[in-house]
């Protein structure tokens, strides 16, 4: 048995924060509807909702680390003003309110916004779209993907990959063979968080795609509908994404522990 190391007084105020969390999802699975629980998320609309929760997070996940990890690497190895002035841009979305970004967007991406004119001109309409659904989402979730990596890669430092350029390999083959690979524990925690996040995106998405069935409605939004008209639809299908939401977290945490032991 591990010896315990903390102060024990902390123990108090952690199962105090343990239990902050705990305790509304334990009382949101008792009072589920059990008898007609699946009537109550099997809808076409919850259904479609779930779906469409499904893609448009997995391809926000995918842009976030196409974008995040470039711009962790790049916070994360430079220093100095402009390093700061794009820390705190790319950070930003962390302390807005989501439907602030939701806004920000709009007026960026919208027919009448800064881009959205001239992609209308081209044909290209972007807000009330899956599209918008997805820039919604990674606009949201990025952050958490950087800030994450970043630490990592902080934490880990620059020793090996100075020794591998000593050795004569290129940037690139430093990046792919020594970088990331020191880095994946905090990058697949990072990938988590940006997908919950994404998951879970109600805000910027409602603000800058609406609410279209099948387009735009996410499960979020499908909650909050259900919510007026039919509440215990609406418990069942939070229970859904908190489910969705825990095997996600799960079997990563695995793949990482996997890793960290050294085994495939």
């Amino acid at each position: 048995m591990t010896r315990l190391t903390i102060p024990r007084w902390l123990l108090v105020p952690a199962t105090i924060g343990a239990l902050l969390v705990a305790v509304p999802i334990v009382a949101m699975a008792l009072t589920v509807d059990w008898a007609n629980f699946w009537p109550l998320i099997s809808s076409e609309a919850s259904t479609a909702a779930l779906w469409l929760s499904l893609r448009t997070a997995t391809a926000s996940t995918v842009l976030c680390l196409l974008f995040g990890i470039p711009l962790a690497v790049v916070l994360a190895r430079t220093t100095g003003t402009a390093s700061t002035l794009l820390r705190s841009l790319v950070l930003l979305p962390l302390v807005l309110p989501p439907v602030v970004g939701g806004i920000a967007l709009l007026q960026a991406f919208g027919r009448r916004g800064v881009l959205g004119h001239t992609l209308d001109v081209l044909g290209i309409d972007i807000a009330f779209s899956t599209t918008a659904v997805v820039i919604a989402q990674t606009f949201v979730a990025m952050p958490f993907l950087v800030l994450s990596l970043e630490g990592a890669l902080r934490a880990a430092g620059t020793r090996y990959e100075d020794i591998a350029a000593t050795l004569g390999a290129a940037p690139t083959t430093v990046f792919r063979r020594v970088t990331l690979p020191l880095a994946l524990p905090g990058l697949l925690s990072g990938t988590i968080l940006a997908f919950a996040r994404c998951l879970g995106e109600f805000g910027a998405t409602i603000t800058f795609a609406g609410s279209l069935q099948g387009t735009t409605r996410t499960l979020p939004l499908e909650i909050y509908l259900q919510r007026e008209g039919d509440p215990r639809a609406a418990v069942a299908l939070s229970l859904v994404l908190v489910a969705v939401a825990v095997l996600v977290i799960g079997l990563t945490r695995a793949r990482r522990d996997s890793l960290a032991a050294g085994t495939p």
